[in-house]
C-alpha cells in the first residue's frame, strides 16, 4: 500500500471487466460512476481512502440487489442490473477486499 492507495485484485479486474461487457451487451446496470470505478479495477488503477469508502458504501447499500426475483443471480445470459452493476463494482471479491482495506482505514 503505497502512499495510502490500495490496488484492486485481478478478479476484481476481471469481474468488473465482464460487467462493462455485460452492459454493453445488454444495455442495463450501473451508472457513470459505477462504468468511471469499473473502468479504474479493469486497469489495476491504484484506489484512494475515499474510493474504499465509496466502494464499502455502495457494497452496503447493495446486497439487497442479490434478492432478485426475476433473474437468476450470477446469470451471464440474462443479467439483472444490479448483477452488472454488482460486477462493474469488483463482485463479490471485491466486496470482501473493500470490507478488509475499511477496516485498515480505520
Amino acid at each position: 500500500m503505497a502512499n495510502g492507495s490500495f490496488k484492486p485484485t485481478a478478479k476484481m479486474a476481471a469481474n468488473a471487466t465482464l460487467g462493462l461487457e455485460l452492459r454493453k451487451r445488454f444495455g442495463r446496470g450501473g451508472t457513470e460512476v459505477g462504468v468511471r470505478r469499473a473502468r479504474q479495477l479493469a486497469a489495476r488503477e491504484d484506489l484512494a481512502a475515499a474510493d474504499i469508502k465509496s466502494m464499502y458504501s455502495y457494497f452496503a447499500r447493495h446486497a439487497v440487489d442479490k434478492n432478485t426475483t426475476r433473474y437468476v443471480w450470477g446469470s451471464t445470459e440474462d443479467p439483472s442490473a444490479g448483477f452488472i452493476a454488482w460486477l462493474l463494482w469488483g463482485g463479490d471479491e471485491g466486496k470482501v477486499w473493500v470490507g478488509k482495506q475499511r477496516e485498515k482505514l480505520g
